[in-house]
């Protein structure tokens, strides 16, 4: 089980900082007009007018909607490796696996909740709307093993990779079952996500 290898959706990687505050730009109009009226009605012209920008830099960063959808999830990650990161430093070592688990699943909740175009685009596995890949998981698996192997005073290898696989998956398909019973979540399905995680990582981490 090899890690897959990260993809930069990018035409051209932004140098300059003010490069760098267009494409911030271009991805939040992105990620709103997403929400407001979903993948299909998305348009390059419609993120530009919504960014302030002209419509060529959209176009230097990206060659069609479909590669800033992957942009927007890339930059989601990034966020959520960040988020559970400062949780975890707050937490302290002594929260163990358990500490971990929740800061991934609450971190992972709140962002469904909040974070503008998550609930399209996730992390690159939700468009077409209910589509099933493998891959962004396996990244998600990839950057938990680095970020929580130290963590947990684990060898981050193909074992906790695997570890982490399988929760991440099953983590995934229940919370998108929670999120279709209702808009913020069932609370009852999220706990039996919460329980059956504990049981898994207790049977191999404890």
């Amino acid at each position: 089980m090899k890690p897959v290898p990260p993809t930069t959706p990018l035409r051209r990687a932004p140098v300059q900082r003010r490069s760098a505050e267009r494409l911030t730009r271009i991805l939040d109009a992105c990620a709103d007009l997403l929400d407001e009226v979903g993948y299909d009605a998305l348009s390059t012209r419609a993120v530009a007018q919504r960014a302030g920008v002209p419509i060529g830099s959209v176009y230097r960063f990206f060659g069609n909607k479909r590669q800033m959808a992957d942009a927007l999830a890339q930059r989601n990650l990034e966020r959520y490796t960040v988020r559970i990161a400062q949780r975890l430093e707050g937490a302290g070592v002594e929260a163990g696996w358990r500490g971990a688990m929740d800061a991934v699943l609450d971190e992972y909740l709140e962002m469904k909740r909040t974070a503008p175009g998550f609930s399209l685009v996730d992390f690159g596995n939700q468009i077409p709307v209910g589509a099933r890949q493998a891959e962004p998981n396996h990244r998600v698996a990839d950057r938990l093993t680095e970020l929580l192997g130290g963590y947990l005073d684990r060898e981050p290898d193909e074992d906790l990779r695997r570890v982490f696989l399988v929760a991440v998956e099953t983590a995934d398909t229940l919370v998108h079952l929670a999120f279709r019973v209702a808009p913020e979540g069932d609370p009852k399905v999220i706990e039996e996500a919460r329980q059956m995680l504990r049981s898994y990582l207790s049977r191999v981490l404890d």
